[in-house]
């Protein structure tokens, strides 16, 4: 029997079987429906035939049924969809990605693997499309359209330009073009920019966004462009600009911080906007294990004060109308049995997961394991590493002193200087002062160690190194005492990728990720329980000061394309001026 859900003949016994003249395969009795079309709760039962919905009809009316599923009590609500997110950030390759969040309810994702393009190219997103197959979760890949996210800024592991946008969004499996990371690009129309955009208004799909900080005349400038989306929110004035535009306008769960202020702007509102969907964007493995992913925002939000059912209408209606998809988003005759059973609402407690008909998990685990692919290895191209990549060089400088350029900040950074005594041509770091170092990994240029002198890390006490590094993931290591930058560093380069903390020259925990540098083969929990030993251990190291100096934001310290001073393996570059700087050269006295 197919299960194929365009299929003509599966489609006719949908309708014989709506209409009471043919048996559904599966009947859900009992239930109460979330209604995300009008927002009422209501008892009905769900039959289904194959993949799809056939009927949803009256309580106790039917009972003709190869199988019978028994969900009183419960409310029946769509499968959740993730409307954007980084499979990479948790580490997961697509089968475990889809182990951890399809027994909470997540049933479809639009997977942006950009750090897999920044380090493997179109190869990278063929492999994320391949990987994805036959799981129950359905991924909805984006083209990653920054590659590297700031040119001339950065050197990635490949460049992805207009011609290989274009050949992407051919292909069946591509949703849309990914975020778009190159706002100035956009602003100023570079070539570069203006192909990759028009590319994907030419194609009909989704043209998703990034604009960061954007407001005014430049968030008008950049929906003009073509961009029709953002996650990106860093308050309530950019988040009612950027729905008052008719951007859709992806809430995300992974910034706890912006959600008082945002959601207080929306009650006030008039009606819910159709165009505000939810996603996560980045998770790390051990709290997508314990609290879920998308379904812990929800619950967040609406522990806020959202009504429940417009917090669900907001990660299933909304996101498959953003997706120009009516085959999923909605419990309903003709679309896909996507269907959440919740035992009970406010606080989104998930106890079944059905995904095209078949039930998928059941109290927290995934019913059959699902298919893992083998992935693409060998991405740290470095010899391991002399102790002075580790220290900062001051050029043309012996003995003495220096003033050198330093970034002052854990995320939103600015420039500053700093006078350092120099000893043997190197900088003698002051107190609440740490270094990071960048290397090339990729094997494109030459691997030239950029170690810059940054504030606002306080003084670490051992140092953190990892391969994931947004977005071209180079090797950067965060420390203060070389002999710890070395061994950590060195560690990741012997494994193949990953992170690492070292304390007193010794490596104290170590994450390896031999998928690209970035994603693990463990199972889900081991990856889960790695990642939360290294964090305990980075807790050693680091004192952590929300809501910017945190371990997330360490991964970001390199995001070139966001308009402030940032280290890359290019040297210290400024995203608004598209400046690079030496990070070894003195300022004028």
């Amino acid at each position: 029997m197919t299960h194929d859900p365009v299929d003509p003949a599966l489609r006719a016994r949908a309708v014989q079987a709506a209409r009471g003249s043919a048996r559904f395969d599966l009947l859900l009795m009992g239930g109460t429906v979330v209604d995300v079309a009008t927002g009422e709760l209501r008892a009905a039962d769900i039959g289904i035939v194959g993949p799809i919905i056939a009927s949803v009809h009256a309580p106790g009316s039917r009972e003709d049924a190869e199988r019978i599923e028994d969900v009183s009590g419960k409310f029946l609500a769509p499968g959740f969809i993730d409307s954007h997110l980084h499979y990479e950030s948790s580490l997961m390759a697509p089968a475990d990605y889809a182990a951890s969040v399809v027994p909470a309810g997540t049933t479809t994702c639009v997977w942006d693997p950009h750090e897999l393009a920044n380090v493997l190219g179109l190869p990278g997103v063929r492999w994320a499309i391949d990987a994805s197959r036959d799981l129950p979760l359905r991924s909805l890949v984006a083209a990653p359209s920054c590659v590297p996210s700031a040119p001339g800024l950065e050197v990635a592991g490949a460049d992805i330009g207009p011609a290989e946008m274009a050949e992407m969004l051919s292909w069946p499996e591509i949703a849309g073009v990914a975020e778009v990371m190159d706002m100035p690009g956009v602003l100023r129309g570079t070539p570069h920019m203006a192909g990759i955009v028009g590319a994907g208004l030419a194609s009909g799909k989704n043209v998703n966004g990034h604009a960061r900080g954007m407001v005014d005349g430049d968030l008008q400038a950049y929906a003009s462009a073509g961009v029709t989306s953002c996650h990106e929110i860093v308050g309530p004035e950019d988040f009612l600009q950027k729905l008052r535009t008719g951007m859709t306008v992806e809430l995300r769960g992974s910034h706890d911080y912006v959600l008082p202020g945002v959601l207080t702007a929306l009650a006030a509102l008039p009606m819910l906007p159709p165009n505000l969907v939810f996603c996560t964007d980045d998770i790390f493995p051990d709290e997508l294990l314990e609290k879920g992913g998308l379904r812990d925002t929800i619950s967040r939000i609406i522990a806020r004060g959202m009504n429940p059912i417009a917090a669900i209408r907001c990660a299933t209606f909304h996101a498959a109308m953003r997706l120009k998809r009516d085959d999923i988003g909605l419990i309903g005759a003709g679309r896909q049995a996507d269907i959440v059973v919740l035992s009970d609402l406010p606080s989104v407690t998930v106890e079944r997961v059905f995904t095209a008909g078949k039930l998928v998990a059941r109290d927290g685990k995934l019913i059959e394991p699902p298919r893992r692919t083998k992935g693409p290895t060998d991405t740290v191209k470095l010899a391991v590493q002399p102790i002075e990549s580790f220290m900062p060089r001051v050029n043309g400088v012996g003995d003495g002193t220096a003033r050198l350029r330093k970034i002052v900040g854990a995320r939103h950074g600015k420039w500053g200087s700093v006078e350092v005594a120099v000893r043997n041509g190197f900088a003698v770091l002051p107190p609440d002062h740490a270094c990071i170092t960048i290397i090339h990994r990729h094997g494109r240029v030459p691997a030239t160690p950029q170690t810059a002198i940054i504030e606002g890390w306080g003084n670490p006490r051992g140092a953190i190194a990892t391969t994931i590094s947004h977005d071209s993931h180079n090797l950067l290591v965060l420390g203060r005492d070389p002999a710890d930058m070395q061994a950590a560093a060195n560690a990741l380069i012997e494994c193949g990728g990953g992170m690492a903390v070292a304390r007193n020259g010794k490596v104290t925990a170590l994450v390896p990720l031999p998928i690209a540098g970035l994603l693990a083969e463990t199972p889900p929990d081991v990856t889960a329980a790695n990642f939360a030993a290294l964090r305990q251990e980075a807790d050693q190291v680091i004192d952590w000061q929300g809501p910017f100096r945190v371990f997330r934001a360490m991964t970001g310290l390199s995001l070139a394309c966001n308009p402030a001073p940032h280290p890359t393996d290019l040297g210290l570059t400024d995203g608004a001026t598209g400046e690079i700087f030496d990070p070894a050269e003195p300022l004028p006295a």
